[in-house]
């Protein structure tokens, strides 16, 4: 029985690596929204 080698979160190299594919586009999004919402705001009530 072949074992992986688990690193210090306990993921395999391969779990790790869907993990950040996953985590990026959520981060992606994420700061998206957030450029969109200041976007928005600054629209509605600009402070210059």
């Amino acid at each position: 029985m072949e074992t992986e080698q688990m690193s210090l979160s306990g993921l395999t190299d391969q779990q790790a690596k869907e993990f950040h594919e996953q985590f990026k586009v959520t981060y992606t999004a994420f700061v998206g929204l957030a450029a969109l919402a200041h976007l928005f705001v600054i629209a509605a009530k600009p402070w210059f």
